[in-house]
């Protein structure tokens, strides 16, 4: 896997500005902030985010894959405010849950989500290396 970033560009905070790989394409479907039987446990904007990145691991698991290995993100959140105004609080959920492990990330606003009470939903591709023929 390679980061992506042009000559000269400041460097993103939390994101890459691109990534390159080649190997085994895991597309994880958008995860909300529920839990395992579907049920949320807060309204909370950082609690729901925390619970759709621990979503999104447990299906990269599935897959042999972890967070070291996704390349590109895409978030909805319902309230770009929200999510300005938490930005150190949601950078340490994300870091607690994925680690320093920063792929492309896109982020929009988007009036609701198909859950009601969701507030982010996040969607992720990532890529497992191949791994060498003996």
């Amino acid at each position: 896997m390679k980061i992506l970033q042009p000559p000269g560009w400041v460097p993103p905070k939390g994101y890459a500005n691109g990534v390159a790989a080649r190997g085994t394409l895991v597309f994880v479907g958008g995860q909300i902030g529920w839990n395992a039987q579907a049920r949320f446990e807060s309204e909370d904007f950082i609690a729901q985010t925390a619970q759709a990145l621990r979503n999104v691991r447990a299906v990269l698991a599935e897959a042999g894959a972890g967070p070291e290995h996704m390349v590109r993100m895409t978030w909805y959140v319902t309230s770009r405010d929200e999510y300005l105004a938490r930005l150190p609080e949601l950078g340490a959920a994300y870091r607690e849950v994925m680690g320093r492990h920063f792929p492309a990330m896109t982020c929009v606003e988007v009036s609701a989500l198909m859950e009601a009470q969701a507030k982010v939903e996040i969607e992720v591709t990532a890529v497992l290396p191949d791994t060498p023929s003996t």
